[in-house]
């Protein structure tokens, strides 16, 4: 045992989430038993007289750092440094690349970075880095707009993944023009004197024109598409042979009063809820969630193809489904009136919200009414005529549990940010006309809170069973950030212990809630925060303060709910000794780590395409007025976002006033030094848009009223220079 304890702990601190951890909990991430602790303990003293770990300030486990050199992913940026984020934690934050020293990587690329001393800052070692090696390449095919230079023609390409343009020759040969969105191939990668130099595989459109801007966003993101005849041929059999009336071996709920809350654009409706009470009154949830694991044989064409893609992606206009739509819009999706097959979880509460009991069932529903979230927020408050028989008791009885369980949810810590999201307006062509705030009534926390509860339940539950699985982890954040935290919120005239938990966050947000500095408090809380992933490790969900989490309630649009259903499948069949010998044959942090991917990868692309569509529509109203607050703050300027369009963009310190602008990292403030004039974080600011480049997601502003003084004269000398160069 203790060689094969040894490998785990070894390859568990090599993997790339992992964040130091305490002995303990350590322990429990690897699920060692309490009768195995002692060997345990012995093997990481083992470990740690090898070399092989290091035992750091907290009794923190880490892996040793390297000595003098990072390995690491380089992050380029347009002012020529860049940085080295390391594939493994060291004692070392981000490295600094200054110009010159980059070797010729670009973004993404995996590279060595020798570690170079430049004294000390703020009482800390200052360092820097210069890369010596490009260890692999993290992209040879790259998205852009193609232009003509007066010495030949280039692609710029989009985003800032790579911010040197591309030289390319022999244009006419795809019949490629002026400002057409292109890929290009890298032919040459650059060097210290050359660009980098390609040749173009693909036109895709003209810029700015919603078809070639989807389509750039899903090349440059590599986001998949169709799918291939196999797992078409599988999906219309399987949809093809369903047959709810030849399914004994399911509850028949087909009786109940049975309802799904989705927006008003969604298709695939995975989740249906019934509530009722029981002989003394407790209420029971039943929450009922599509069975597509009846529909997707394990190691299938279909299950292959879903497993790559991980999760469904929604773009602005377009949906990139996990499941082929026979599927996930057609026998999957719990449409009103038809028969479905559906895994039921049923859980009993008493008066304060607590879970009673919980239960588990394969059942076949039929949905009484789909009703989007606008429409259930207008039953709620006394608009009735659209509602069947039933289904207003039952939205009234769901909002009385729902606010019992948000209210013992809080209480056990649960961390709810106020972060708001904005809806796009789209015409006809594609284009973005207008934005508005996105509905947030109330039954939007209804379905959340049920669903919340749902997932915990089932991860429960397989924990009790001892079976490995995907959870839903959401790590402690670590104490330097909350520690800035704290710091940053006393700038505001907030009180907050140096080491804050969660119910010093709570009482945080509640007291901004309504101030100017909301939003800005909210994002800095988010930034505190680690990311949620999926992995096998046993640690919980902080901001839910969930001790055992994990996704469940969606099939149709994440693997990793596909999983869970499987597993949970084997223990409705009395199969727990094949679940665990399915789990023992996966490589579940691997799993973790590549749907974490294509979730984030599926985040960044909808961020993306949401940008330049807006983006696209400012360029339009140059001189504008937007409403803006202040939500970061550097040395070259304060990043402003926009209330309405939800879109950040930077007024540089030059444009804030005939004055010398200091920023005060400490204190979060930038200051002229003759006006005493201060910027804030959380500031409110009418601001106008004095340029937009698209290829590169900037928006450039400027305020709608001088800070100081009189610059009404020297901005209208530099807008016009601005727009000519924003139009190249």
């Amino acid at each position: 045992m203790p060689e094969a304890l040894e490998k785990r702990i070894i390859e568990l601190l090599k993997h790339p989430d992992y964040r130091p951890l305490k002995a303990g909990q350590l322990a429990r991430a690897l699920a060692v038993s309490p009768e195995d602790y002692p060997q345990f303990k012995q093997t990481l003293e083992h470990l740690r007289r090898a070399g092989h770990i290091v035992i750091g300030a907290g009794n923190l486990i880490m892996p040793p750092a390297l000595s003098g050199l990072i390995i690491g992913t380089f992050r380029a940026n347009r002012k020529g440094f860049g940085f080295v984020m390391p594939l493994e934690p060291t004692s070392h934050d981000d490295l600094f690349v200054p110009e010159g020293a980059a070797g010729g990587a670009m973004t993404g690329d995996t590279v060595t970075a020798r570690v170079v001393s430049k004294g000390k800052r703020a009482g800390l070692p200052r360092y820097t880095g210069q890369v010596i090696e490009v260890l692999e390449r993290a992209n040879n095919r790259f998205v852009g707009t193609l232009l003509k230079e007066p010495d030949g023609w280039i692609v710029q390409p989009d985003g800032s993944s790579f911010v040197k343009p591309i030289s390319v020759d022999d244009v006419g040969a795809k019949n490629a023009r002026q400002k057409d969105k292109v890929v290009v191939e890298i032919l040459s990668y650059p060097t210290g004197k050359y660009l980098a130099r390609g040749v173009i595989i693909e036109v895709l459109g003209r810029a700015g024109q919603y078809e070639a801007e989807t389509q750039s966003i899903i090349r440059r993101y590599h986001l998949p598409s169709g799918f291939d005849a196999d797992c078409l041929d599988q999906a219309h059999e399987a949809a093809g042979g369903f047959d709810p009336e030849r399914l004994d071996d399911r509850g028949d709920i087909t009786d109940k009063v049975i309802i799904t809350i989705d927006p008003p654009d969604a298709k695939d409706f995975d989740d249906a809820i019934s509530l009722e009470r029981d002989a003394r009154g407790n209420w029971i949830l039943g929450v009922h969630i599509a069975d597509v694991s009846h529909f997707v044989p394990a190691d299938s064409p279909l299950d292959a193809e879903a497993k790559n893609r991980g999760n469904s992606i929604y773009l602005p206009g377009r949906t990139l489904p996990m499941l082929p739509e026979v599927l996930s819009n057609g026998v999957c999706s719990l449409q009103p009136g038809q028969k479905r097959s559906v895994k039921s979880v049923y859980l009993t509460y008493d008066p304060e919200g607590n879970v009673l009991s919980r239960k588990f069932a394969n059942s076949i529903m039929c949905s009484t009414q789909r009703l989007t979230y606008q429409q259930a927020d207008k039953i709620l408050k006394g608009h009735t005529k659209d509602a069947k028989p039933g289904v207003l008791e039952l939205l009234k009885n769901m909002e009385t549990l729902s606010r019992t369980i948000e209210s013992r949810r809080i209480k056990d810590g649960m961390i709810h940010l106020d972060l708001p999201e904005t809806e796009l307006v789209i015409d006809k062509s594609g284009r973005v006309v207008d934005a508005h705030p996105a509905d947030t009534s109330y039954p939007h926390t209804i379905i959340e809170m049920f669903m919340v509860e749902t997932n915990e339940a089932v991860a429960s539950l397989l924990d009790r069973l001892n079976v490995p699985f995907i959870r839903r982890i959401h790590p402690e954040p670590d104490a330097l950030s909350v520690k800035n935290l704290a710091q940053l919120v006393r700038g505001f005239g907030f009180s907050m212990p140096r080491n804050p938990g969660r119910a010093a966050i709570q009482d945080l947000l509640a007291a901004v809630k309504g101030a100017d500095c909301e939003l800005a408090i909210n994002l800095a809380v988010l930034r505190s925060l680690e990311k949620a992933r999926y992995a096998p490790l046993n640690i919980g969900h902080y901001a839910l303060a969930s001790t055992h989490y994990c996704h469940f309630t969606s099939p149709i649009r994440r693997y990793a709910d596909l999983l869970v259903h499987r597993t949970l499948q084997c223990h409705l069949q009395n199969r727990l000794d094949r679940a665990k010998q399915i789990a023992a044959g996966q490589d579940l942090l691997q799993m973790g780590e590549h749907i974490t991917f294509t979730e984030q990868r599926a985040e960044d692309a909808e961020k993306d395409l949401t940008k330049v569509l807006i983006l696209q529509m400012l360029s339009k109203r140059i001189g504008d007025e937007l409403d803006c607050v202040v939500t970061g703050l550097t040395n070259f300027g304060v990043f402003v976002q926009s209330r309405k369009f939800g879109i950040e963009g930077l007024i540089r310190k030059e444009d804030l006033g005939p004055d010398q602008w200091q920023y005060n990292e400490r204190a979060h403030c930038i200051t002229g030094e003759r006006s005493g004039y201060t910027v804030r974080l959380g500031q409110s600011v009418k601001v106008r848009i004095d340029s937009v480049n698209i290829p590169a997601r900037q928006l450039n502003l400027f305020p709608a009223e001088p800070l100081i003084g009189a610059t009404r004269g020297r901005k209208k000398e530099g807008l016009a220079k601005r727009r000519r160069q924003a139009k190249r």
